[in-house]
C-alpha cells in the first residue's frame, strides 16, 4: 500500500521519494534521476540526497509509530556513508530503538542492490509532537 507520508514535506517532492507501507514498516524508495549524481567522474550519487532519504525515511517511520498534527523534529542526526551509492533506486528503511514520552531513538539504512550491503546508515533522535 503506497502512503503520501512525505507529501508535506518540499524535499521529499523534488526527490520523487515513494513510501511503500506494509503493517508498521515503511519502505521508502529514491529513484534514480540525473539530478541526483554528486560525483560525475565516478558516478556516484550526492551524499547530502542521500542523507535525505535517510532522514525523511526515520521521520516517515516515527510519523506512522505516532501520528500527530505535526511531524516530527529532528534534534541530532549522524549519517555514515559506507559504500559508493551508484546511479541507480535507493531504498531504505527505518526502525524506531527506543521512544519515551517526547524523544524518540531512531535507526536507518539505505541500499540498492541487496539490503545487506548497505550504502549509508543514520543514527537519530526525533522530538515527538506534545499533546496540547
Amino acid at each position: 500500500m503506497t502512503e503520501p507520508l512525505l507529501d508535506r514535506l518540499p524535499y521529499a517532492r523534488f526527490l520523487d521519494l515513494r513510501t511503500l507501507v506494509s503493517g508498521d514498516e515503511i519502505t521508502v524508495t529514491m529513484p534514480f534521476r540525473d539530478q541526483l549524481i554528486g560525483n560525475p567522474m565516478i558516478p556516484a550519487l550526492h551524499g547530502g540526497s542521500t542523507a535525505a532519504l535517510l532522514e525523511m525515511t526515520a521521520i516517515a517511520q516515527v510519523a506512522l509509530a505516532f501520528p500527530a498534527a505535526r511531524l516530527p523534529r529532528p534534534i541530532n542526526v549522524t549519517v555514515a556513508y559506507l559504500r559508493t551509492g551508484r546511479p541507480q533506486d535507493v531504498f531504505a528503511r527505518a526502525r524506531i530503538s527506543r521512544a519515551g514520552r517526547r524523544v524518540a531513538h531512531v535507526l536507518a539504512e539505505a541500499w540498492q542492490e541487496e539490503r545487506g550491503q548497505p550504502i549509508a546508515s543514520l543514527t537519530a533522535h526525533f522530538l515527538l509532537a506534545e499533546d496540547s
